[in-house]
């Protein structure tokens, strides 16, 4: 089964199609197709968590197979009783959508929200599109009339921050994404220094047996100058 992703261009949008390769039976067989159905129980899934996602420390693997297991779940009880969703492919695939959907958003900001037809920005950037004082004003509006809101806002206190590190800085704020692409770029560079490095060798060795035959060539000659005729 085919399934469609809009992918965002400057000017227009080309479907992707992503398909399962025939080559490989058994492999075919292993893989998950993510049809229409099954991606929007896992955009659903992944927005209802987005706040265990957010948390500063967080154990990223256990929440993929809470993921997985929600989606297998929803899946199986709309009738799909043969689907089992892994917790890599809901993280493989979410990566693949917000790439779509940051995309989508800067053509959103560009163009207006009319230019967008993604089907699934609408619901993510409900939830992704909120900037951090809108986060905090809903979070503090559900706590007015509450126990603890009462109490919080009773109390004077001076909320102690976090010592924002100098190094760790420009990692932290690089998406997953972009720290493997700086390894394999990384990887890619000690690749082709071995390669120069080989290359250098064998040189080495051409010149090394060069000057062998060219020593015993000199040798041979010599010798057969100072043989007397008979």
């Amino acid at each position: 089964m085919d399934v469609i992703e809009t992918v965002v261009t400057e000017s227009i949008e080309v479907d992707e199609t992503p398909t399962v390769s025939s080559l490989d039976p058994d492999k075919s067989k292993a893989e998950f197709v993510w049809t229409l159905q099954a991606t929007w129980q896992l955009v659903q899934t992944r927005l209802e968590m987005d706040q265990d996602f957010d948390q500063p420390v967080c154990k990223k693997k256990k929440l993929w197979e809470t993921v997985a297991e929600r989606v297998t779940a929803k899946l199986r009880a709309a009738g799909s009783t043969d689907v089992t969703v892994k917790a890599y492919e809901c993280d493989l695939k979410w990566r693949n959508m917000l790439a779509t959907y940051r995309k989508n958003a800067e053509r959103s900001k560009r163009l207006g929200a009319h230019s967008v037809h993604w089907e699934f920005f609408k619901a993510m950037h409900e939830v992704l599109g909120k900037s951090r004082e809108e986060i905090e004003a809903q979070r503090r509006s559900k706590l007015n009339g509450t126990k603890l809101g009462k109490a919080i806002a009773s109390k004077r206190f001076t909320p102690i921050l976090p010592t924002p590190s100098l190094t760790a800085a420009p990692f932290a704020s690089r998406p997953p994404q972009d720290v493997l692409q700086l390894y394999m770029e990384l990887q890619e560079r000690k690749m082709n220094m071995w390669a120069q490095q080989k290359a250098l060798e064998e040189r080495k060795i051409e010149a090394i047996n060069n000057l062998a035959r060219a020593i015993s060539s000199l040798s041979h000659s010599q010798n057969n100058s100072f043989q007397l005729p008979e």
